[in-house]
């Protein structure tokens, strides 16, 4: 009787499943389902553990923040209505919204969800740093709150936060997806299984999701944010997710209209729909709105200068000289032309890269083409036209081999000559935490939209990750934390961009490019909009 009892409780939630499924799919033009396909799937719908962006993506539907960014990096209103800054820049109130629902859900008495208050901010912020809930998120906290009480519900409308110093980028901290308000009913009743089973505030609520297949999300009618006419958002009726794992894929399902969009374009197909100039091609007139915009993102090269590490000690890149020379040596602007098809800024700034308000190209000035310049800094180091210069060995992953190969002709052409190693991403990372690379690809996309995040990556103080380099400049230091005790944004800036110019004096990287958001957008899609920390917004799309 039990076999018989499962195998029909298998069927009906089988035959549930496939009229859900039918209602999102594709051609379905009764209702205004958008569509996007994403191919490196998705761990959990837990907030706690948005560290990626599909997870970040999914988490944007489902739950709310106390502030978010706007598409021009402005910090805004999310649950909270207003805040207020203490004096010492210490003490945050925060005034809650008090139209603010959680979804309808089985976890809450008689099926529907209660009114947001304080203590769920409280519950939700304590959960990250818990260590029983291991949140990969619990970094953004540390050495930051108060260690007696950081978190208070003042009363069921104001939340108090309490730091151990002032930390101006921490508004932007609770704007990240890790921060985003659950209820503590939702979390004790599914446990481990809340991964699978979001209940949140959000413009969308949680319908099905079978992993690997598909995961669907409906409008939450009650949702509390309107239009500037009144109008409740969202506008669309749900949210169809697939999980096909290749981009050809994903790029046929875009040219037969069953997904909205697709995020950035593969290398094997970008030179079918983009002109070298970044351009969308004539036959694709009509056909794609194509989006593209700064993306708060970093590509470079970093190299390992802490002079207690065997691997310095005996590289030649242990010399200021020999690091800046690599940086003169090749033409960023050709790479990003014709490897790039014009997809990202070339990096001849800092490391703080384009987009972030702080950035100003003609403050902090970085390297470009000078094969001259290489040269000359080859002799001073005692290496004229590379004589006695070693092989450099530069490990990167497989989709950067074609560009460290570019780099590594056009640096031989001085006399500078490079072994382009490849190796499987986790083995890098590995390497990299370990300061076992030398000179090594990486990346650095920012978690919130302040310079600070980048900064951290060169700060003495912080491991590996995030200072994989291992730099440690004294003066350096002495401006990241003036920097964060500085409450004029003007002010604070200036000691950034003098922070920046110093790293890249130093030369513990080399900047390759500022990456840009691309998005490859169906014409009926309307007020589709992203912003440079490339965060999928659906609140306020249309589809005609």
């Amino acid at each position: 009787m039990k076999v018989k009892n499962e195998i029909t409780g298998f069927f009906i939630f089988s035959t549930v499943s496939l009229l859900l499924f039918s209602c999102y799919r594709p051609g379905n033009n009764n209702r205004k389902i958008f569509h996007y396909n994403e191919y490196n799937g998705i761990a959990s719908l837990d907030p706690a553990f948005a560290k990626s962006q599909s997870t970040m993506w999914a988490a944007h539907q489902f739950y709310n923040t106390l502030v978010e960014v706007d598409e021009h990096l402005n910090i805004k209103p999310g649950l909270a209505k207003s805040w207020e800054i203490a004096e010492d820049r210490k003490t945050f109130i925060f005034n809650l919204k008090t139209d603010v629902f959680f979804h309808d859900d089985t976890c809450f008495a008689n099926g529907k969800g209660r009114k947001m208050v304080a203590s769920d901010v409280v519950f939700s912020l304590n959960r990250i740093i818990d260590k029983q809930t291991s949140s990969p998120g619990a970094w953004i906290f540390n050495s930051r709150i108060d260690s007696i009480a950081p978190f208070v519900a003042l009363n069921d409308s104001t939340f108090q936060l309490k730091l151990l110093k002032p930390f101006h980028p921490i508004l932007g901290i609770l704007s990240m997806q890790y921060c985003s308000i659950v209820p503590q009913e939702a979390v004790k009743t599914y446990g481990i299984d809340f991964r699978r089973h979001p209940v949140g505030t959000g413009p969308f609520s949680f319908v099905e999701w079978q992993e690997g297949q598909a995961l669907i999300l409906k409008k939450n009618p009650l949702y509390f944010e309107k239009d500037s006419t009144g109008n409740r958002l969202p506008y669309l009726d749900g949210v169809h997710i697939s999980f096909y794992d290749s981009r050809a894929t994903e790029f046929l399902l875009y040219r037969q209209k069953k997904v909205d969009f697709i995020n950035d374009i593969e290398a094997s197909f970008k030179d079918e729909v983009l002109t070298k100039k970044g351009a969308l091609k004539k036959d694709w007139e009509g056909r794609i709105n194509l989006q593209t915009g700064p993306y708060l993102n970093t590509e470079y090269f970093g190299i390992l200068v802490d002079p207690q590490n065997q691997l310095v000690k005996s590289s030649p890149l242990h010399l200021q000289k020999i690091r800046q020379a690599i940086n003169y040596g090749f033409d960023r602007r050709k790479m990003v032309l014709y490897l790039r098809n014009s997809l990202g800024t070339a990096a001849e700034s800092g490391f703080v890269p384009l987009g972030l308000p702080s950035f100003d190209s003609a403050k902090v000035k970085g390297y470009y083409y000078n094969p001259e310049m290489t040269r000359k800094l080859l002799a001073e180091a005692g290496f004229p036209e590379g004589k006695g210069l070693p092989q450099i060995k530069l490990t990167t992953i497989a989709v950067y081999a074609e560009i460290a190969n570019f780099i590594a002709k056009q640096l031989e052409a001085s006399g500078i000559k490079l072994q382009v190693e490849v190796v499987q991403k986790s083995l890098l990372l590995e390497m990299t935490a370990g300061s076992k690379a030398i000179f090594f690809r990486g990346s650095w996309i920012a978690d919130y939209p302040d310079a600070e995040n980048y900064l951290s990556v060169f700060y003495s103080k912080n491991p590996a990750p995030p200072n994989y380099t291992r730099y440690d400049n004294p003066v350096f230091d002495a401006l990241y934390e003036k920097a964060m005790m500085e409450t004029n944004d003007s002010i604070r800036y200036q000691l950034y961009q003098q922070a920046d110019q110093l790293i890249i004096n130093d030369a513990p990287i080399i900047p390759l490019w500022y990456d840009k958001v691309i998005r490859l957008v169906q014409p009926n899609v309307k007020n589709f909009k992203t912003n440079a920390l490339n965060l999928l917004e659906l609140r306020s799309v249309k589809k005609e």
